[in-house]
């Protein structure tokens, strides 16, 4: 079995006007406004950092119409890993029913056309950010669950329908520990997680010998403090070569405006070091924006 993470081909959830108005977000479920209408696109570029959409791909490639199983508000959240030459997305789709985020799966060949296949990973709470990845042969997925107050690791039992949860990385209330959007990379020999405080807006670094941990603040987090636009994660860190890009969505003016690219230039378990790519966002503002 031949496992792959597509690097130049970046995947980008859309937010689609579909309502001119906007609508009050129910505090009590704490749900997204009514007139945030997230779809899936792909993007594509020479390097990680410079995109435009995919050139004869048209965008959306997924949206909450495609979703057959249950009945969807909008899709997000995407993650895409290639398998024995097929590619395999696995995002966030709110259940209007449930009021809770669940995973789902959506299958492709070309990248064109993509066929929804089902609702692959269901909990008692809200699920999203199903950050997919591979090690020693096999799949993990590691999704936001916050409710859960814990950071999760689930494992493919069967790829890419059956998903077992056999391990908490992180556990506490998520007013304790950063819970939201965990983002996980491996680099010269060791772990290392970036994850989300949102009542702070800090981005935090934990750091690991094994996958499993145990696993402990990094000497150099909160990498960001108070920052509404650098600290929440905004998708796979990617590895070009010999070169790690850290990606943040940035909240202003609003969630999921747009995304900015960071260069890692020092990655140990006592430092940390990183840079902004550009002084632009890698997408920015406009009717079709970056989520992840």
């Amino acid at each position: 079995m031949t496992i792959s993470i597509i690097a130049s081909l970046i995947l980008a959830a859309a937010l689609v006007a579909v309502i001119s108005y906007r609508i009050k977000r129910n505090k009590a479920k704490r749900l997204r406004s009514d007139s945030e209408i997230w779809s899936i696109g792909l993007y594509e570029g020479s390097d990680p950092v410079t995109l435009s959409p995919a050139a004869g791909i048209r965008n959306p490639i997924l949206s909450a119409g495609d979703v057959t199983d249950v009945p969807a508000r909008f899709v997000a959240d995407p993650f895409m890993v290639t398998v024995d030459g097929e590619h395999h997305l696995f995002f966030e789709l709110l259940n209007t029913r449930r009021k809770k985020g669940e995973i789902g799966h959506a299958i492709s060949s070309d990248l064109k056309t993509w066929r929804y296949t089902n609702v692959v990973l269901r909990e008692r709470f809200h699920l999203s950010y199903p950050y997919v990845f591979e090690h020693e042969g096999e799949m993990y997925m590691i999704p936001e669950c916050a409710k859960s107050k814990s950071i999760r690791l689930y494992k493919a039992a069967a790829f890419p329908q059956d998903w077992r949860p056999i391990a908490s990385l992180l556990r506490g209330t998520k007013h304790e520990v950063p819970l939201l959007d965990p983002s996980i990379v491996f680099h010269d020999g060791h772990w290392y997680l970036f994850s989300y405080m949102r009542k702070v807006n800090n981005l935090h670094l934990h750091v690991a010998d094994a996958l499993f941990g145990p696993w402990k603040e990094h000497p150099k987090s909160p990498i960001y403090r108070n920052s509404d636009n650098y600290a929440r994660p905004g998708g796979r860190v990617i590895k070009d070569g010999a070169v790690l890009y850290r990606y943040a969505q940035d909240g202003q003016p609003h969630y999921g405006s747009k995304t900015w690219a960071f260069r890692i230039t020092r990655l140990t378990p006592t430092d940390y070091r990183e840079e902004p790519v550009s002084d632009k966002p890698v997408v920015g503002s406009g009717p079709e924006t970056w989520r992840n």
